[in-house]
C-alpha cells in the first residue's frame, strides 16, 4: 500500500523529512509520532500528494504518487485517499451535510444521504446537519472533517492531529469511526498525532527524530 524510499523533502538547505525506507501493507493502522519540526505533517502531505518529494519514491496504493502532473494527483486523491488535515479546510459556504456531498462529488461517487447522516452520528453532530462551517465550535468542526474523510471508504486514511480539541469521549469516538471505517474498507490508516490517547488504538508506530533520517 506505502513504498517510501530514499525520499527526502525540505526548503533550500533545510530538509524537513528524510526517510530511507517506510513499507506499509494494506489494512495495518499506524501512528506516526515524533517532536514537533520532525515532519509528521509533512510525510502525510507526500502520501496525500498535496506536495512531492525533491528526491526518492513515493508509491501509494500501486501509483507512484510524484510521477503524477498536478490534475492527475488531484483526481487520484479524490478516488484514493480520505484526508484529516490540522486546518480543517470545510467549505464555509455549504452547511455539513453538503461538505460531505462535496466530497462524494470529488471522488466520483453518487450522493449518499445515508451514509452520510450515520458517519455524522458516529461521531455526535447528526444534529448539526445543516449547520454552516462557521457555526461549529472546533471539536465539532474535527469531527465533521473526520466523517467527510471516510465518506468515501477511501483505500487510505491520513489523519493529521485528529483528536485535537477533543475531550476523551469525543477523541475515542473520532478514533474508532477512523480505525472501523478504514477496517470495513480494507484501509491503510496513517495517523500523525503526539496525542498519548492514540497510541493504544493503532497497531504500529513510526517515530520520527527532528530532521533526521529514518530507517523502517
Amino acid at each position: 500500500m506505502i513504498e517510501l524510499r530514499d525520499v527526502r523533502y525540505g526548503y533550500g538547505s533545510s530538509v524537513v523529512l528524510d526517510i530511507a525506507a517506510w513499507d506499509v501493507a494494506a489494512g495495518e493502522a499506524w501512528l506516526v509520532a515524533g517532536p514537533s519540526g520532525s515532519g509528521k505533517t509533512t510525510l502525510l502531505h507526500l502520501l496525500a500528494g498535496l506536495v512531492t518529494p525533491v528526491a526518492g519514491r513515493v508509491v501509494v496504493a500501486g501509483t507512484d504518487v510524484a510521477g503524477l502532473a498536478a490534475s492527475e494527483r488531484d483526481r487520484w486523491r479524490g478516488r484514493t485517499v480520505g484526508l484529516v488535515p490540522q486546518r480543517l479546510h470545510l467549505v464555509g459556504a455549504v452547511d455539513v451535510v453538503d461538505n460531505l456531498r462535496l466530497a462524494q462529488r470529488f471522488g466520483g461517487r453518487s450522493a449518499d444521504d445515508r451514509r452520510i447522516q450515520a458517519l455524522l452520528d458516529a461521531v455526535d453532530v447528526g444534529h448539526l446537519a445543516h449547520r454552516l462551517p462557521r457555526e461549529l465550535s472546533q471539536g465539532q468542526a474535527q469531527r465533521v472533517a473526520i466523517a467527510r474523510a471516510v465518506v468515501n471508504r477511501p483505500a487510505i486514511v491520513l489523519a493529521d492531529e485528529p483528536t485535537a480539541n477533543l475531550d476523551d469521549a469525543h477523541a475515542a469516538a473520532a478514533l474508532e469511526l477512523l480505525r472501523t471505517q478504514a477496517l470495513e474498507a480494507g484501509a491503510t490508516l496513517v495517523v500523525a498525532s503526539h496525542d498519548a490517547r492514540v497510541r493504544p488504538v493503532l497497531a504500529r508506530t513510526l517515530m520520527l527524530p527532528s530532521r533526521a533520517t529514518v530507517a523502517a
